[in-house]
């Protein structure tokens, strides 16, 4: 429901407004401007809208520009707009995107996470991020545009631009998306679309020759900036452009019934009419101060409005009993869905290019091929891949009736894949795949204590038969000792071929068909304790993973500390990895003090396959308060940090990140605290900062991936600014 702004009429007549929380109101003597915002996200597989909160708040805003992540979790090369990867590994995405895309997913809207919107007036949203200077800095700028048609129909679009130009030689990143959106939501149809345009590029350095420069400074015999740092690759580039479709849309059948209206719709006709008796009295007003004057008489406004107010007093006692009366019976009329006929169109298409002008001698340890437009030292790797998938489903509602206590769904899906990759001639090799998959979902979300989904999908013609996955997540919500307590469970098993892009790549210098790779068995299971009103959150997850499959690399080290022959596959272990994952959130507040945490410990069973740190933190200190009842300010530092492991490398010819398996030469990373110290605010529609990141920097080991340095102290900025037309 919107959050809305309600008027009431004192005794003497004059309206006033009551702001509630999420909107506003602009009042002139002609009209009143309501703003407000609802956004919510659908299911990508039917869908099915779910609330969602609005980005609207300036906690944790300063650190919305670090692709490292809010907290710090991810691994990345060093600079913004880079590839990057969660230490997490319960946060991991799975392979459900192209494979030389992975590392960027973060910028490319997934539909499950895409915020449609609903709004009483147009807004505009501008932000505008920026560090750095003209040669090494970084600068973010992003629009987006919000509109509505009526209530039921909203559009809008999203411009966004990441410069990154790099501290260290050869290593800027731009990355460009345009999205346009839409939704239409009745009662019998609704229907989300959203279009989305990539173009991704990064220029590839292959990290610094010598990690001494940055932990070992004073065994050089000359000091050396960041921008002077010899790095192993020049003139390299990963490009990458892709483009999504996404349009699901449903027709409802069901009934019409009568349903006592909510408070927030009792207050909302309690203003309709009040305006409109308003609205009479100036009418009212107007006729009698033209009939005055046409009678050639003086209008006494003071006598008017004392008979006004008498006749108000006079039918005060009938509205009273009006009002009363409608506390308990007003209703209104319901559209209750019963049956949902749903179709779900996703189509994604990725091009990737790996282009160099320039490579090192001895770098690679293998070149598959020679032929084609680039020869030499020059390469020029191309592929693309797409895959179309369809949707059809139907649903039997829940909530129609008091017996219907969960939703179901049944539905089928058809696949069709195509790729192409370069061979032996460097010429084009064409691959098609299809599938079909089947699969039905138990469903209850209504209702303030259980909450339950329940999904298994069976792979039965093409590339996906024999594949198949259950999953499913509850939570129960009770009172206890005057708190407010969730228990979470959720867990999925899944029984799935690898992903196209693990069985097959091929490229210049890295090349694999993996046909006879086993079907990967993932299974979690877990739960999540969650304290509301000690802001306390423990999450415990299992995994058993047989049939592991993930990237791997090597390299030879020279006297020079160049790294050589490098290789890079796809390796499957024949066995059992698990991991166990602990993570404790808390939130402290002592007046205007907080302090916010967050600990995750985490233990893989088989750490020369699956490398993770054992722990990995982030801990928010500041000072909340607010200036002049109108300024939120939050004055503070945060660090993040974890204990050192064998991370994986990056590799560009790839664009993965892949696990060390050079044990001889291999990196460790970790043990060393970044430091930020920052000023965020808040001022009605605007939302800015000024941050100072990596105060602490110093000799030390601080790579987030081995061989690429993070920056070292910057000065940074940034805007948000909401605009209601």
């Amino acid at each position: 429901m919107y959050a809305q702004d309600f008027n009431q009429i004192t005794d003497d007549g004059t309206i006033l407004t009551k702001q509630q929380t999420r909107s506003d109101s602009v009042q002139s003597k002609h009209k009143e401007i309501h703003r407000g915002i609802r956004v919510w996200t659908v299911d990508e597989r039917f869908g099915d809208r779910t609330p969602a909160i609005p980005d609207t708040v300036s906690y944790m805003y300063m650190n919305t520009v670090f692709t490292s992540g809010l907290r710090g979790e991810y691994n990345f090369t060093g600079n913004m707009a880079g590839p990057r990867q969660n230490r997490i590994f319960i946060n991991r995405r799975g392979d459900d995107v192209y494979g030389p895309v992975q590392a960027f997913s973060y910028f490319m809207h997934p539909v499950s996470e895409f915020h449609f919107t609903n709004t009483y007036t147009p807004i505009t949203n501008l932000t505008y991020t920026s560090c750095g200077g003209s040669t090494t800095g970084e600068d973010r700028l992003k629009a987006s545009f919000a509109v509505n048609a009526g209530r039921k129909l909203g559009v809008g679009f999203i411009f966004d631009y990441m410069y990154g130009r790099g501290y260290y030689q050869e290593n800027a990143s731009a990355l460009f998306n345009y999205t346009m959106f839409g939704s239409y939501v009745g009662d019998r149809y609704e229907a989300h679309l959203l279009t989305t345009l990539n173009h991704m590029k990064q220029a590839e350095n292959g990290g610094i020759t010598n990690d001494n420069y940055i932990t070992h400074p004073e065994s050089f015999a000359e000091e050396y900036q960041e921008n002077e740092i010899p790095t192993m690759l020049e003139k390299n580039w990963n490009r990458n452009d892709n483009q999504h479709i996404f349009f699901s849309h449903r027709y409802n059948v069901g009934f019409n019934r009568q349903v006592p209206m909510t408070e927030e719709e009792k207050e909302a006709k309690r203003f309709a009419m009040a305006a409109a008796k308003e609205k009479e009295a100036e009418e009212a007003r107007e006729k009698a101060r033209k009939e005055a004057v046409k009678q050639g008489l003086e209008f006494d406004e003071e006598e008017y409005e004392q008979q006004r107010k008498q006749q108000l007093a006079l039918g005060r006692q009938d509205s009273t009993a009006l009002k009363n009366a409608a506390d308990t019976t007003w209703t209104k009329n319901e559209y209750v869905p019963v049956t949902s006929f749903i179709h779900t169109l996703k189509w994604d298409f990725y091009k990737r290019t790996y282009q160099a002008y320039y490579v090192p001698e001895n770098y690679y340890a293998n070149e598959y091929y020679t032929a084609g437009k680039y020869q030499g030292d020059s390469i020029y790797d191309k592929s693309h891949y797409y895959e179309l998938k369809n949707t059809f489903a139907v649903a039997m509602m829940e909530g129609f009736n008091k017996w219907a206590k969960a939703g179901l769904k049944l539905y089928g899906t058809h696949i069709i894949r195509h790729y192409a990759l370069p061979n032996e001639t460097a010429t084009t090799d064409s691959y098609n795949e299809h599938g079909i998959l089947i699969g039905a979902q138990l469903i209850k979300t209504q209702g303030q204590t259980l909450h339950y989904c329940l999904n298994g999908e069976l792979g039965v013609v093409g590339y996906d038969a024999g594949s198949f996955s259950l999953n499913g997540t509850a939570d129960l919500n009770f009172h206890l000792l005057g708190d407010t307590v969730q228990l979470a469970a959720e867990g999925f098993f899944n029984h799935q071929k690898p992903s196209l892009w693990l069985n097959n790549f091929h490229a210049r210098h890295f090349w694999w068909d993996n046909e006879s790779m086993s079907y990967i068995n993932h299974l979690r299971a877990g739960g999540t304790l969650s304290l509301k009103r000690t802001g306390t959150s423990l999450k415990v997850m299992v995994d058993n993973i047989t049939n592991y499959t993930y990237y791997a690399t090597s390299y030879e080290v020279n006297s020079d500390y160049l790294r050589n022959y490098n290789t890079a596959t796809v390796r499957q272990f024949d066995g059992s990895v698990q991991v166990f994952t602990a993570q404790l959130s808390q939130a402290f507040a002592f007046g205007p003090l907080h302090l916010d945490a967050m600990v995750t410990y985490q233990k893989s069973s088989e750490e020369d396959v699956l490398p993770l740190p054992d722990l990995n933190v982030y801990a928010n200190l500041f000072l909340r308060f607010r200036i002049a009842k109108v300024l939120d300010c939050d004055f503070g530092s945060d660090v993040r940090w974890f204990t050192k492991y064998y991370a994986p490398d990056y590799v560009p010819g790839i664009a993965q990140f892949a696990v060390q398996e050079n044990k001889e030469s291999r990196t460790e990373i970790g043990n060393y605290p970044v430091v930020n110290v920052y000023a965020n605010f808040k001022l009605k529609q605007a939302r800015f900062f000024a941050m100072l990141s990596h105060v602490n920097a110093s000799h030390g080991n601080y790579f987030f991936t081995p061989h690429y340095p993070l920056a070292q102290m910057v000065f940074r900025f940034g805007v948000s600014w909401n605009f209601f037309n």
